[in-house]
C-alpha cells in the first residue's frame, strides 16, 4: 500500500520522491470511468490513459491509428474516476512528432480540456526538443524508450530492445538526455534487465518498467492483459493475475440459458 494520503492527488513531486525513498510505483492503463474509479479506488499511483486503447479498446492492430480525438475523449473519461492516482495521456501518433510548437499545442489540451496532469510520448534524442518545448511551458512529460509501439514499422516489429551494445549506449544516452529535456519519468519497455538497471542507475528520474526487470523504480502493465480480457496478443512480460475472460463467457452462457429457459427475470427482480 502506498504510503501516501488517499485523499491526496499524486503529483510528479510525490513520484519523484518515491525513487528517492526506494518506494516501487505501479502505474496501470485505463480507458474509461468505471475502471479507472476501480483502479484508483485501489490506490494505484499512476493511471496511463495509454494509447494501447487502439489495441484493446478500438480493435486496431497498432497503435498508429488513434487520434487526438480519440485520446481527448478517453482522458476525460479517466478523469471523471480517478481522485487519487496521477493521470498521465499518451500523446498519439504525429501529434508531437511534426514540430515543438505542435507538441505544445496538442499536450496542452490534454491538460486544458481532459483534465490530465502530464503527458507521455515515445522517442529518445529526436524528441528532446519536443520534451523541453512542452517541460518549459509547465506540462510535465514521461519519456518513453525502448520497444515503442508508435515505431513498429522502423523497427521492423514487437521486439526486445537494447539487446547489442550500440543500442543500449544510445539507449543511455537518449534516457540521460531526456532527463536533462526535462522529462519527469521514463518508461522502458521491452529491455533487457541489466541495461534498465544501468540507465536506472545513471538517471535521477525514475524509471517505470514493462518487460524491463525487477530494477526499474516502478512497474506498468496494460490493464486488459493483467486482468486477462485481452487474448489477441499476450507478450512474455504480462502475468494474468486473473482470467476475467472465463468469468464473463460464463456469466454471459449463463445469462442466455436463463433467459432462453424463462428463468429470469423471476419474482426477485420483476416488479409487481
Amino acid at each position: 500500500m502506498s504510503t501516501q494520503n488517499k485523499t491526496h492527488r499524486r503529483t510528479i513531486l510525490d513520484i519523484k520522491k518515491m525513487k528517492d525513498t526506494g518506494e516501487k510505483i505501479t502505474m496501470l492503463t485505463a480507458y474509461d470511468y468505471s475502471m479507472s474509479l476501480l483502479l484508483d479506488e485501489c490506490d494505484i499511483d499512476i493511471l496511463l490513459v495509454g494509447d494501447s486503447l487502439g489495441n484493446v479498446v478500438l480493435g486496431y492492430d497498432t497503435t498508429l491509428p488513434v487520434t487526438m480525438e480519440d485520446m481527448l475523449h478517453h482522458t476525460k473519461a479517466v478523469a471523471r474516476g480517478a481522485q487519487r492516482a496521477l493521470i498521465v495521456a499518451d500523446m498519439p501518433f504525429m501529434s508531437y512528432q511534426v514540430s515543438p510548437q505542435a507538441a505544445l499545442a496538442n499536450a496542452g489540451r490534454f491538460l486544458q480540456e481532459a483534465n490530465a496532469q502530464a503527458v507521455k510520448l515515445e522517442g529518445g534524442k529526436e524528441q528532446s526538443d519536443a520534451v523541453y518545448k512542452i517541460t518549459s511551458s509547465g506540462i510535465p512529460v514521461m519519456a518513453h524508450l525502448g520497444l515503442t509501439p508508435q515505431s513498429i514499422h522502423q523497427i521492423g516489429g514487437y521486439k526486445v530492445q537494447g539487446k547489442k551494445e550500440d543500442a543500449a549506449e544510445k539507449m543511455m544516452d537518449d534516457a540521460r538526455i531526456l532527463e536533462e529535456a526535462g522529462a519527469f519519468s521514463l518508461v522502458l519497455e521491452c529491455v533487457p534487465g541489466k541495461l534498465a538497471q544501468d540507465i536506472t542507475q545513471s538517471i535521477s528520474i525514475p524509471t517505470i518498467g514493462i518487460g524491463a526487470g525487477i530494477h526499474c523504480n516502478g512497474q506498468v502493465l496494460v490493464v486488459n492483459d493483467m486482468l486477462g480480457t485481452y487474448e489477441r496478443m499476450t507478450p512474455k512480460f504480462v502475468k494474468k493475475y486473473a482470467n476475467l475472460n472465463q468469468e464473463i463467457r460464463k456469466a454471459v452462457k449463463n445469462y442466455i440459458s436463463e433467459v432462453k429457459n424463462e428463468t429470469f427475470p423471476d419474482a426477485e427482480h420483476s416488479f409487481k
